[in-house]
């Protein structure tokens, strides 16, 4: 079974039609609607989709390491935003999230030696 073909169910669960479910920026745009409206495992299920829909998008992983910041889950972000930029290594969006990331990380004091 393809990835695309897994997703079919998947969506039909949620209450989603393959239809309806369309490209990647509709996924896209539904996992943010599911992400402000607190449903956090939908949104990455549906920015995963995306991911699924449109691999050569680098907006697809953007998206997901948006949701994965948000939560407050800066590694699985940075990946995210690192598959980006493997897809473009200039892709603006993903350069400030990573440095977003590295502004918002603090370094842990408590296992530092003095």
């Amino acid at each position: 079974m393809t990835p695309r073909l897994f997703l079919v169910p998947v969506l039909l669960f949620l209450g989603l039609t393959p239809a309806l479910a369309g490209p990647a920026s509709s996924l896209l745009s539904r996992a943010h609607a599911a992400e402000r409206q607190g449903n956090t495992q939908l949104a990455l299920l549906l920015a995963q989709s995306a991911i699924v829909a449109d691999p050569a998008d680098p907006a697809t992983y953007i998206g997901l390491g948006d949701i994965y910041a948000q939560a407050g889950d800066a590694e699985f972000a940075r990946n995210s935003y690192e598959k980006a930029l493997d897809i473009d290594p200039q892709q603006p969006a993903a350069l400030k999230a990573i440095a977003a990331l590295g502004k918002s990380e603090k370094p842990d004091t408590a296992s530092a030696t003095p």
